[in-house]
């Protein structure tokens, strides 16, 4: 495990003594526990806009795709 010094708002870190006090938890265990929670927050927002960006690019080549096959004849 690592050790790590930060630098808590009053506020931040009075509200979250007040809330370990009623659930009775390690303030470290706590601490990690909303450091895991955001980083699969960020991970999946990064996966998110990377989905985006690749979902518009896959939709300009479907459209020219679209408009391709719209100009073909079929003969029945």
């Amino acid at each position: 495990m690592k050790t790590v010094s930060l630098k808590i708002d009053d506020s931040i870190f009075e509200e979250t003594e007040r809330l370990l006090s009623r659930i009775k938890k390690p303030r470290n265990r706590y601490i990690n526990e909303a450091i895991q929670y955001y980083n699969r927050f960020q991970s999946r927002t990064i996966l998110e806009k990377k989905l985006r960006s690749e979902s518009d690019l896959v939709k300009i080549d479907s459209m020219s795709v679209l408009e391709d096959f719209e100009g073909i004849e079929y003969g029945n």
